[in-house]
């Protein structure tokens, strides 16, 4: 049984920093592509920035060069480095990775980031 642990949310002053961290606990899997997503109160989930084991990143247009994704394949674990904070980044943040080898999807079980003054 496969589970995505995540912390390092909390509140946060416009402008500041906070780092997400996500570890797959378990045994016997592989894991080819880790995440994070948001989702505001009241709005869809929405991509934030996902990583494959290869390294190829992608990130959501609203948080291009403020947020950095990295990862440790060989530990499962991926982190999400958020700088330059904003209100609008305020949201329940998902870590989520994909099984191998049917794809299978997995979430984590979220951590709130408030971003406020």
């Amino acid at each position: 049984h496969v589970q995505l642990v995540e912390s390092g949310g909390g509140v946060v002053q416009p402008g500041g920093s906070l780092r997400l961290s996500c570890a797959a606990s378990g045994s016997g899997f592989s894991i080819t592509t880790m995440g994070w997503y948001r989702q505001p109160l009241g709005k869809e989930r929405e991509l934030v920035a996902t990583m494959t084991g290869g390294g190829s990143t992608d990130y959501a247009d609203s948080v291009k060069g403020r947020f950095t994704i990295s990862a440790d394949n060989a530990e499962s674990a991926v982190w999400l480095q958020m700088n330059n904070l904003e209100p609008e980044d305020t949201a329940v943040y998902y870590c989520h990775a994909t099984l191998l080898p049917e794809l299978t999807p997995l979430w984590g079980q979220g951590t709130q980031v408030t971003v406020s003054s």
